[in-house]
């Protein structure tokens, strides 16, 4: 990224950029950033934009091998072509003769570091992975925002705000937008301002309903169910969440069994450290024969589903029951 910082400051632009990974909100924010320094946006004689599917590639080559009109560069901006994992088939071995005057910026989600273009564009110009930020790095991030904004935030309520919105950058800027908006007049963001103004996510509501069947809470565990069917939510993906949730339980409670500290757990799981906090206390109400019970039964009632023999809202409840009765 310093790369991608000192060419736009010295309008010195390799002849080709690949930036890919999983973190689209800061790989999209740089790949604007470059595009915009090589081509304005509003030069649209100079500027070729291709999404997905519609890349052409003797069409990309035809508008690099053309000379810019009343400008330096004539840019080429491909995103999430899918040319990296094997598919391309001139670009390869265009990639060592680009004319002085072109500039290609690709912005992909995966790529295959094996495949013809990944190795191409290596040789020619500049690669950046873009990898989802580590939560010091986010809760640092997200708290500067609201610093400049005139707002301050502790520890314990940034972590939870990343809680509540995960890991995602894009997300996480909306959400704290919106927190700004809301605590305008004010110096200090409360627990309460982050729930009152974050969004409900699915994956938060699937938490509440493992919790509520944690403590034996039936109600509230299908009152949250109804929730989620109120807001449209198919059952068959609830039934998904609700079947990698108890495969978290079950793997966290076999690494309580080893010893591990909920730190670690959050490592060796990829799960927030509040969410770890809180699962591990969670696992401790199941038994590992009740929490392998609960995956075959949703394995089994998606089976059913699938074939016809069980209704798909009736599925999820039914699974909601029996892992109350398992918890008690």
């Amino acid at each position: 990224m310093k790369r991608i910082k000192n060419d736009i400051d010295n309008r010195t632009f390799a002849r080709v950029y690949l930036l890919y990974g999983p973190e689209s909100y800061l790989r999209l924010n740089y790949t604007k950033r470059i595009c915009d320094a090589v081509v304005p946006e509003s030069d649209t004689m100079n500027r070729l934009s291709m999404d997905g599917d519609a890349v052409r590639e003797s069409e990309i080559i035809d508008f690099a091998e053309t000379m810019p009109f009343f400008a330096d560069y004539r840019l080429i901006r491909i995103k999430d072509s899918g040319l990296f994992r094997g598919n391309a088939e001139l670009l390869p071995d265009y990639m060592k003769s680009i004319p002085s005057h072109a500039v290609f910026v690709f912005s992909e989600t995966d790529v295959d570091k094996r495949s013809r273009l990944y190795k191409a564009v290596k040789n020619a110009g500049y690669i950046s992975e873009f990898n989802i930020q580590k939560e010091a790095d986010l809760m640092k991030w997200g708290a500067g925002i609201l610093f400049r904004a005139g707002l301050r935030i502790s520890t314990n309520n940034m972590s939870y705000l990343l809680s509540r919105t995960g890991m995602d950058m894009g997300h996480l800027a909306l959400e704290i937008d919106k927190i700004i908006n809301y605590c305008h007049g004010r110096s200090v963001v409360e627990k309460a301002d982050i729930d009152a103004v974050t969004g409900t996510q699915i994956e938060n509501h699937i938490f509440e309903m493992i919790e509520a069947v944690t403590v034996g809470n039936q109600k509230k565990a299908l009152d949250l169910y109804a929730d989620l069917l109120a807001l449209k939510e198919p059952p068959m993906r609830i039934l998904y969440l609700i079947t990698r949730q108890f495969n978290q339980l079950l793997m966290i409670k076999e690494l309580l069994a080893e010893g591990n500290s909920p730190a670690l757990i959050a490592k060796k799981t990829g799960v927030h450290p509040y969410a770890a906090k809180k699962l591990s206390g969670f696992a401790r109400n199941f038994t590992g024969a009740d929490l392998k019970s609960a995956i075959d039964t949703c394995v089994h009632m998606e089976e059913d589903v699938k074939s016809g023999r069980l209704d798909d809202r009736l599925s999820v409840e039914l699974i909601l029951l029996g892992a109350v009765k398992a918890s008690l």
